[in-house]
């Protein structure tokens, strides 16, 4: 039987054509096998650049000289909020859906430059402002069970990377969407500290709270992506120095329980963080209520921000979403949406860090299991909005803060579900947080792919093949 080249990683695979052991278009040309096979049943995909694909593929081939391209031949996914040149703007709908762009973002220049294959468009919900994801033209569904929410807004490129159509996938984070999938996905999902990636989402990119990021199956591949995504050189992780790190349980939304699973998941990180020679100590931040409430209103005005600027009509969206933004609307009329409050969030944030001497913090990734895939866009705003916040309220508060924080695997619910936590650091620490990550992984691998994935045969369809 032929070797397949689905499956393995974005660096095995990127090492591989430097060597002129495979070749961009092969490889290229596998995943467009699977996926075209695969993706019927997880509607990962909005677009996939079939033909397009294999003549940028071609096109690396042809390059006299491979050396200085990290990620020469990769297939990767980008997420339809995203420019890439040639193909609309999604944006999660169709009514939401922009113009043809004609230039690639600057994240998505700096993928191809570094010799990556963009594949295609991965799906997200309407305006990117849920954490589960579906419009009228199809649910997608987690490859680790397809009666569950890959989660969002990501949700798209999470479903893709769990079922090895692609070997990992760009994303982006505006209050959770880089690790909300990744939580529901068993994946790696790094969201980077402000400034860090160039960001350029949406109207004002959330009110500075979003930021282009990685979903991957390793560390080592989520580290290549960031540095790429960041226009910097990729590093060799070192292993990091005796660290002390916080242990929090606190949910910053007051009322939402964590589950039994997610409690363990956090034992478990706890004990690996002391099998690597850390200090793991508890310690809890306080979250102000008015933090949620400022959030909220944040959250409101950057969708009624974003459908402004786009032109969008609000009629054609869909319900939950003309309601959040005549929320959005509301929110700034009272002049609930204040810098000043993000400002001084931030600045508590970082001094948790230093008042209680501690490197990086530890808290779970999601309070419950991942939703059912069933509809939510046709689904009251109020079911969404609860849904959302009830089992994964752990990310979004650092985004308000602009700290990078990261998501990583460590076992499995009981359910078969995976098992993630969320590492949390102040301003500066991307490459820490990725170190102890990789200490994580080799203390307890994971793993990469859910349970018979990749795997081919299935009836092609799941999106449009241009």
């Amino acid at each position: 039987m032929q070797q397949t080249w689905v499956g393995a990683t974005a660096k095995q695979i990127a090492r591989a054509v430097r060597r002129g052991d495979t070749s961009a278009t092969q490889v290229v040309a596998d995943h467009l096998d699977h996926l075209s096979a695969a993706d019927s049943a997880l509607t990962a995909f909005r677009v996939v650049r079939g033909g397009e694909a294999i003549v940028e593929a071609e096109k690396v081939d042809e390059l006299d000289d491979l050396a200085g391209l990290p990620l020469a031949g990769v297939p990767v996914a980008v997420k339809e909020n995203t420019a890439v040149a040639g193909l609309p703007t999604w944006n999660g709908s169709a009514a939401a859906r922009g113009p043809v762009a004609e230039d690639d973002h600057e994240v998505v220049r700096r993928l191809r430059g570094a010799g990556a294959v963009v594949i295609g468009v991965t799906r997200m919900p309407e305006l990117g402002l849920w954490a589960m994801t579906d419009d009228e033209s199809g649910t997608t569904r987690n490859p680790w069970r397809t009666d569950r929410t890959p989660g969002g807004s990501s949700g798209g490129a999470a479903a893709a990377v769990a079922a090895g159509l692609v070997p990992f996938a760009h994303a982006n984070d505006g209050l959770g969407s880089i690790r909300i999938p990744a939580a529901c996905c068993g994946l790696v999902g790094i969201k980077p500290g402000r400034g860090v990636v160039p960001s350029g989402i949406g109207a004002d990119d959330w009110y500075g709270m979003a930021e282009h990021g990685i979903l991957a199956t390793t560390v080592a591949d989520a580290a290549v992506g960031l540095a790429v995504l960041a226009g910097r050189r990729p590093e060799k992780l070192v292993e990091p120095r005796r660290l002390k790190v916080a242990v929090s349980l606190r949910s910053p939304v007051l009322g939402v329980r964590l589950d039994k699973p997610n409690r363990e998941a956090v034992a478990v990180a706890s004990r690996l963080l002391v099998a690597a020679g850390h200090n793991a100590v508890a310690a809890e931040p306080v979250y102000p209520p008015a933090l949620g409430m400022r959030g909220l209103a944040t959250w409101f005005a950057a969708a009624c921000r974003d459908a402004e600027v786009a032109g969008l009509e609000r009629a054609s969206l869909q319900p939950r979403s003309r309601r959040h933004i005549t929320l959005g609307a509301w929110a700034l009329r009272r002049g609930y949406v204040r810098e000043a409050d993000r400002e001084t969030w931030r600045e508590r944030s970082i001094d948790f860090f230093t008042d209680h001497g501690v490197d990086l913090m530890l808290t779970p990734a999601l309070a419950g299991p991942p939703p059912r895939a069933e509809g939510w866009s046709r689904r009251s705003w109020r079911a969404n909005i609860t849904t959302s916040i009830r089992y994964a309220p752990y990310a979004a508060p650092w985004n308000v803060a602009g700290l990078p924080a990261l998501v990583v695997p460590v076992g499995l619910r009981p359910d078969g579900l995976p098992l993630t936590v969320q590492l949390v650091g102040p301003p500066g620490s991307e490459l820490l947080l990725l170190a102890v990550a990789g200490q994580f992984e080799i203390g307890a691998p994971w793993q990469r792919h859910a349970p018979t994935w990749p795997r081919v045969g299935q009836p092609t369809g799941g999106a449009t093949i241009e």
